[in-house]
């Protein structure tokens, strides 16, 4: 096959800590190569250094033979490389079709007027490719995350790249989406385009690449076949160490009950929702994207009016605000990390620190010294791969920015926490540290609620399981025994 791609001996350091160091990489005309490793393994860097996002310190990155001067994404798009960040990078305030052409918009001859009809023309046909019914002047904005990763997607297609990156795409879709996606990488194979694919989920690297490399603290590990490898070799190379149980769940003692939901609604995103969890009891929530299970995730935390009754450790409570909600012993771990989970200009320390500024100060003035000691301790706790606690949390990997997201609501210490989608984009071994740390808690008592795309997922590490389907929870009690009789 004719190589599209050859990076040697790529180097990259930030603030004199080196991030890369000679790493190699390869990729063919019509050929999906896995790029794999641990959060912070290096591969968005690398992939970054690929679209001109940064300059390499040393080595060389060859396109087509060429050796490859791309400064900036624009010289990197003209190269004919896309690519598709883990990290939505939409702007909320413009439209779908708006986004797709931003810096590339279709004008009137060279009157410099938008040519508003071919636009819209145009992000219509390359939606309609993934399957999506969406009309082109709706606001991002207004749609789901799944949703605004299909229109990266389109966006990345309108650019008739060559080099076409993924960087975790499937992680916001549907399984239909998912299916959808997967039928034009295969499409794009035919065409001689060459796919790098980052993932964290192993089933998807296996189904659809042809080679798979490893990276491990900035470092080169190896390539392989996909077809003579294995799953285990490969997180050994991954993680340096082997891990036997994907699920570790624990049979912790179910307490009393946590929290109770009666006939909760709010119009258009939920109807007539029931159930309860119980102290250390893991209660799944599984469904198709829409079915308006982070819609309850966000209305159990004080987002948005609703109507129903909650009770929290038997007593009836009325949560209208996020701040009622920590309150009454609730923390949201949200789907959105970026969006919602961080405060993306402000650095690890504070973003730890800003739940928990009231049990870090004195008299109203915060104590450096505690916030010091607690962001430490919390850094630590949870394996955060960061190299300052001032660093900015933008900067960090996106499994390590999920590690920050839940670590500053557990020092709240809620009595339930609500997980929405908590291993989304996260690699194995970060996985296997949440799955652990979920242990812990419901082994001191604390009831969890676990909102899941990924079934195997919901079914290894829940007590119960529900079920929820156009807006409501659908033949919950026989859903609650499945993972029993799995």
């Amino acid at each position: 096959m004719t190589e599209l791609l050859t990076m040697e001996g790529i180097n990259k350091s930030f603030s004199g800590v080196k991030v890369l160091e000679n790493v190699q990489f390869s990729l063919c005309q019509g050929e999906v190569h896995a790029l794999m490793g641990e959060n912070g393994a290096g591969k968005s860097t690398l992939m970054k250094i690929l679209s001109g996002i940064y300059s390499k310190d040393a080595g060389s990155v060859r396109i087509h033979g060429t050796e490859s001067l791309a400064s900036s994404p624009r010289t990197a798009q003209a190269l004919g490389v896309a690519i598709i960040h883990q990290e939505l990078n939409m702007i909320p305030d413009l439209s779908i079709q708006e986004n797709m052409f931003l810096g590339r918009e279709f004008k009137w001859g060279r009157t410099g007027f938008v040519n508003w009809p071919k636009m819209r023309s145009e992000a219509k046909s390359y939606l309609q490719q993934l399957g999506m019914d969406l009309n082109s002047d709706s606001l991002v904005g207004g749609l789901s995350v799944g949703q605004q990763q299909m229109v990266e997607i389109a966006k990345a297609l309108s650019m008739h790249a060559k080099i076409l990156v993924l960087d975790e795409p499937t992680a916001a879709l549907t399984k239909r989406e998912i299916e959808k996606l997967f039928q034009l990488i295969a499409t794009l194979k035919t065409q001689g385009v060459g796919m790098i694919y980052i993932s964290h989920r192993m089933e998807e690297i296996f189904q659809i690449s042809d080679r798979i490399t490893v990276l491990r603290d900035g470092r080169y590990i190896g390539t392989r076949d996909t077809n003579v490898t294995t799953m285990d070799e490969l997180v050994q190379m991954m993680v340096g160490r082997e891990i036997k149980e994907r699920f570790p769940k624990v049979d912790a003692k179910i307490g009393e009950e946590r929290l109770r939901v009666e006939g909760l609604a709010q119009e258009g995103k939920l109807c007539d929702i029931n159930f309860s969890v119980r102290a250390g009891e893991i209660l799944g929530i599984a469904g198709l994207m829409g079915a308006g299970r982070s819609e309850l995730a966000k209305a159990l935390f004080g987002v948005g009016k609703y109507q129903g009754k909650i009770f929290v450790n038997g007593k009836p409570v009325k949560i209208t605000s996020p701040a009622e909600g920590i309150k009454a012993g609730l923390a949201l771990i949200t789907e959105d990390r970026k969006g919602e989970g961080l405060v993306t200009d402000l650095s690890v320390r504070e973003n730890l620190a800003l739940p928990n500024l009231r049990s870090l100060s004195r008299f109203g003035f915060i104590s450096h010294r505690s916030e010091r000691e607690f962001v430490d301790e919390s850094i630590k706790k949870l394996n955060v791969k960061v190299h300052h606690s001032g660093q900015g949390v933008s900067s960090l990997s996106g499994g390590n920015q999920q590690k920050v997201v839940i670590g500053k609501w557990l020092a709240t210490q809620p009595n339930v926490l609500i997980l929405d989608e908590p291993t989304r984009g996260v690699d194995i071994g970060a996985k296997r540290e949440i799955y652990d740390l979920m242990n812990q808690l419901v082994q001191k008592g604390v009831a969890i609620i676990m909102i899941s795309s990924e079934l195997p997922e919901v079914l290894g590490m829940s007590d119960r399981v529900l079920v929820m389907k156009d807006e409501s929870l659908e033949n919950s009690h026989a859903k609650t025994r499945l993972r029993k009789r799995l």
